[in-house]
């Protein structure tokens, strides 16, 4: 299996999420857009398809829930460093997104975040270190 992943969001206006994912960096895959979507690229292994309401719905035959009412799913972004998250949730404020959490300071993880034009959760992370975790005891083999 390969190790990529393709998340597909829908987007009430594509242009308009186009413009605000270009507006922070984004770049998108010409053959995976049209009218009805547009493929993100978001690193060599990840793809986020926009895709047009209309069409979100032919895609599974569960009803799609309402970004702007119910989360979804929390979408996290790795950044290299604290002022990259920063520059990021600011830049993403800047282009009609809201900020809906404060930032989130746990000394080895710095988490601020964004909720894009329609809702959609994204969180910003940067992870200094891990801390230290102790092994699980290893199970008794003997019966």
């Amino acid at each position: 299996m390969k190790q990529q992943i393709a998340i597909t969001l829908p987007v009430r206006d594509i242009e308009r999420s186009k413009a605000f994912f270009a507006g922070l960096g984004f770049a998108f895959d010409d053959r995976f857009s049209s009218p009805q979507g547009a493929g993100m690229i978001v690193s060599k292994d990840i793809t986020v398809m926009l895709a047009s309401e209309a069409i979100a719905r032919t895609l599974c035959a569960k009803p799609p829930a309402d970004p702007r009412t119910s989360r979804i799913a929390l979408l996290c972004l790795f950044c290299d460093s604290r002022n990259e998250v920063d520059a990021m949730a600011s830049k993403a404020l800047a282009l009609g997104a809201s900020l809906p959490e404060p930032v989130e300071d746990h000394g080895f993880m710095y988490q601020h975040g964004f909720e894009d034009l329609d809702g959609h959760m994204w969180a910003l992370t940067y992870i200094e270190s891990m801390p230290q975790q102790q092994a699980a005891p290893a199970e008794d083999a003997t019966v």
